[in-house]
């Protein structure tokens, strides 16, 4: 039985939790999320936590089992705290600044790149660290917005310059003048 699947998910106060067949509808203070989960796996309440179980031992089953639970937690953990990824910029010049809900990056183009947020995001611009912060209740969305700016400017390998995420370790690379020898 995979040992992720059996945990059961705890469901914190202030969260709603509506099943119906394989939908599943959480309800909280940062957001509303509904996902429809494949037959092989059902989901039940049990005392303020959701269990997941499979029903055969089937190889699609069991790997939906531990899926279907980390994303049911992913569910439960953004409608209530919400997720959060933080992006660094590095090079003179480089910055990120706030235009209304809009992120604007200026980073070595002719022209500052501008985001506008999706339904359900949210942008923060820390002008003295030049950190950006992406905030939402949808995991897989935040790390999709965030992969999405750090896609703008890349860190490259000689100078380091670029966004990256943060605690994000990139090779250097020597250069030129390295390689005499």
């Amino acid at each position: 039985m995979s040992r992720i699947g059996k945990m059961p998910v705890n469901v914190p106060a202030g969260v709603e939790v509506e099943i119906k067949g394989n939908d599943l509808r959480v309800k909280g203070p940062k957001g509303e999320m509904a996902r429809t989960f494949l037959p092989q796996v059902s989901i039940a309440m049990e005392d303020q936590q959701l269990v997941v179980t499979r029903a055969s031992d089937e190889p699609l089953a069991r790997a939906l089992h531990g899926t279907s639970r980390a994303l049911v937690y992913n569910m439960v953990t953004g409608v209530s705290t919400g997720f959060t990824k933080t992006l660094e910029i590095q090079g003179v010049g480089y910055r990120a600044e706030m235009d209304g809900n809009k992120l604007v990056l200026h980073v070595g183009y002719s022209h500052p790149v501008v985001f506008d947020p999706p339904a359900g995001i949210s942008y923060d611009a820390d002008p003295k660290t030049r950190q950006v912060f992406v905030h939402g209740s949808d995991k897989e969305l935040v790390g999709q917005v965030a992969a999405d700016i750090r896609k703008v400017r890349p860190p490259e390998p000689y100078k380091g310059k670029g966004i990256r995420y943060l605690g994000e370790v990139v090779r250097r690379k020597s250069g030129k003048a390295g390689k005499a020898g």
